[in-house]
């Protein structure tokens, strides 16, 4: 059977257009494959509303801070929907800020850390197993694999809901600085007001993200002169979330605007102020 010139040219170049379809089915799988990869092994952070937060490292920890679920008006998911949290914090003894920590460690076994050694010793108490309870105090650091947690003050106040004989206030209230596998250093601050301490915080431990609080009658100078301490020495500090605030702010309450504005003004800091939307993922890289 003999094909003529016009036929061999028009079959060759079908033959050249499948194989180049080919060629760049597999470079975009490839280059699909590689971006997966790289997003998976970055760190994640999740907000559910509140105070509640959620970090999932490199290593696919899972690490909670203020798990207020129940009870709370903006929660975004259910008790139920909590199926891992190897590593739960809490700032203190308040019920917003412990929120479901214990039932959440009693559920996955998981390690539970309050803000004070009296927080922690409650928490036994109230049924979490003593194995899975770290009590310490501010000034203190826990290791976890390839994670650092650092406990630093909070001038808050840490009523426990429940008090005991043993235990009738929940200790020192606390803030957390987290340093993930890849060197990414997380400062949750807890319901602190502004503190002096912070400058030496922030030139020693040189957090890259800052969590500060932005409860309804929050002075927003007091966040400004936060992000001006944690500034210090520390070129590090790119981002600020707020916590502690309503998705639809009350009338009157201080709103991300706000703390916006007197970031600007105070701190002279051209760090993003990030409006987090709950549920939605955030990833941590510097």
């Amino acid at each position: 059977m003999k094909f003529s010139r016009v036929a061999f040219t028009w079959l060759s170049v079908l033959v050249l257009v499948m194989a180049s379809g080919a060629v760049w089915a597999v470079t975009s799988s490839r280059l699909a494959s590689s971006q997966a990869q790289q997003t998976e092994g970055t760190p994640k952070l999740e907000w559910f509303g509140w105070s509640h937060y959620r970090i999932t490292s490199v290593d696919g920890t899972v690490i909670l801070i203020n798990p207020f679920i129940t009870g709370n008006p903006d929660a975004s998911i259910k008790l139920e929907d909590i199926t891992r949290a190897d590593i739960t914090l809490v700032a203190n003894g308040h019920g917003d800020e412990q929120g479901d920590a214990i039932a959440i460690a009693q559920k996955t076994g998981g390690k539970l850390l309050g803000g004070g050694f009296e927080l922690g010793s409650w928490f036994i108490q109230q049924g979490v197993p003593a194995a899975q309870v770290i009590r310490t105090n501010p000034g203190g650091l826990q290791r976890f694999g390839g994670i650092t947690v650092r406990i630093v003050n909070s001038v808050h106040g840490s009523g426990l809901p429940k008090p005991t004989i043993e235990n009738p206030y929940g200790g020192p209230a606390a803030g957390f600085f987290i340093t993930l596998e890849n060197g990414y250093t997380v400062y949750f601050a807890g319901s602190t007001a502004a503190t002096m301490d912070m400058q030496l915080w922030g030139s020693a431990f040189k957090p890259d993200l800052a969590i500060l609080p932005l409860n309804n009658d929050r002075d927003p100078v007091d966040v400004g002169q936060m992000v001006k301490l944690l500034s210090t020495d520390n070129p590090n500090l790119k981002k600020v979330l707020p916590h502690h605030h309503r998705v639809q702010p009350p009338t009157g309450a201080t709103t991300i605007d706000q703390m916006e504005a007197a970031i600007r003004a105070v701190a002279n800091s051209p760090v993003s102020v990030i409006r987090p939307q709950r549920n939605q993922v955030m990833l941590l890289t510097k």
